[in-house]
């Protein structure tokens, strides 16, 4: 079987490098694009904000108390994807084969390219060179032969980073490398693997794929393989969108109707954000939690148009919330998702330029 020539091109503080690009007196210093008001989230941070702690997703009251000098950023999408247009650009040149996972990042599979260049390398250096020269932008690249691999490579020496696993050093590197590193290992995951003391890749390999999947459930099954350096997905290029969630697990289980309407306005931010950045809207608002024994409910209503607002995502979330029974349980998970897609033009309804964060 031929080993495949995975690229994953990841752009370094995307939204934030756009402004400090497009706006001299913003190089050099903290930024954060969003909103600075009470209830805004910072939906990208620079990396010189980075350095105070500061990350997307943060809500904006905590940030300016990090770093009380930060410059806030409302942010353009217009902008943003249009440079995002420029550089898929690039990487249709060199194959058909692109996955887009976000404006900001994208797999390629260069096994068989365009310029039929033998070395994945060559062209990930070529693609690196040529974004820098045509938006002046930053962006760090993974080269391997699967999609784990090349995301981790390419995450591994930023910003403006270039990393090549091998498959003969696959292996090895995966043993030394911590599990924080690993696809679908966040913090919640990170802390019950080190519970079971596993710590490193090569930890995780001395697990059977049974014990996984009794402790991680069915990505018990993935852990398996990644520790093994085996990753079967193929690039998937034109990916349709069929729905748009983000969900979050809780440190500490939660019974407050409050604190959880909180968390679900954080979601509403995020999910409104990647609807705008996918160009994907629905008409299906779904809200999910696991309870603190693992069980899952979910609570869905269809809407006659397309959701576009934050306030109606959020306010309809907090409606099908208080149809949830939380007397019983603590909810350990809370999630929202918009699907049923409507991505046709508003006939009827006009959308309010609202903030998004």
């Amino acid at each position: 079987m031929q080993i495949r020539k995975i690229i994953h091109v990841d752009m370094d503080a995307f939204y934030a490098s756009i402004e400090q690009r497009d706006n001299a007196e913003y190089r050099g210093k903290p930024v954060a694009v969003g909103y600075p008001e009470a209830r805004g989230v910072v939906a990208a941070a620079s990396y010189e904000a980075r350095k105070y702690g500061i990350h997307s997703a943060m809500p904006s009251v905590t940030a300016k108390k990090r770093c009380p000098h930060l410059i806030f950023v409302s942010p353009r999408f217009d902008v943003y994807h249009a440079v995002s247009g420029e550089i898929r650009a690039i990487f249709l040149e060199y194959t058909d084969m692109v996955e887009p996972l976000s404006l900001d990042e994208a797999f390629l599979d260069v096994t068989v390219n365009h310029k039929n260049i033998p070395s994945a390398i060559l062209i990930a250096r070529e693609i690196q060179r040529r974004i820098y020269e045509e938006t002046r932008l930053h962006a760090s690249a993974g080269v391997s032969y699967n999609k784990f691999l090349a995301k981790i490579a390419s995450d591994y020496k930023k910003p403006n980073g270039f990393f090549v696993i091998l498959p003969q050093d696959a292996l090895k590197f995966i043993e030394t490398l911590k599990i924080e590193r690993f696809f679908g290992v966040g913090k919640v995951t990170a802390q019950k693997m080190h519970e079971h003391g596993i710590f490193t890749g090569w930890d995780l390999k001395q697990r059977s794929e049974m014990e996984l999947v009794k402790l991680f459930g069915k990505i018990g099954h993935t852990f398996h393989e990644y520790a093994r350096g085996i990753d079967m997905r193929e690039v998937v290029p034109n990916r349709i969108t069929k729905s748009v969630s983000s969900e979050t697990t809780f440190l500490t289980d939660k019974d407050s109707l409050l604190l959880l309407n909180v968390e679900l306005y954080n979601l509403a931010k995020e999910v409104i954000q990647r609807m705008n950045e996918e160009s994907f809207f629905g008409k299906t608002v779904t809200v999910k939690i696991k309870y603190s024994d693992f069980k899952i409910i979910t609570r869905s209503k269809t809407f006659p148009h397309k959701i576009t607002d934050f306030y109606f995502l959020w306010n309809h979330g907090k409606d099908m919330l208080k149809q949830i029974d939380l007397s019983q349980k603590k909810i350990r998970l809370l999630g929202l998702g918009v699907s049923n897609a409507d991505n046709e033009p508003d006939k009827k309804y006009t959308q309010l330029e609202l903030n998004l964060f």
